[in-house]
């Protein structure tokens, strides 16, 4: 196997190990401590009222508007 197949193998089994952590999280519901679009702070009151948040109030809102 040469070094360039050997990366692209690494970062699939990264990737997936990832996915499956998020997963995880959200099934169990755990909250994101940071928003994974903006990076800011999620507060604890958020985490509390949405069990498995992944991000911030405004950003979930962007997400979640119907795009025209």
């Amino acid at each position: 196997m040469d070094p360039f197949d050997r990366a692209q193998e690494l970062e699939m089994e990264q990737r997936e190990a990832a996915i499956a952590a998020a997963r995880d999280l959200v099934g169990r519901g755990v909250s994101a401590t940071e928003c994974e679009d903006c990076g800011t702070p999620i507060p604890p009151a958020r985490q509390l009222a949405a069990p498995g948040c992944t991000r911030c109030v405004d950003c979930q809102n962007r997400r979640e508007r119907p795009r025209r």
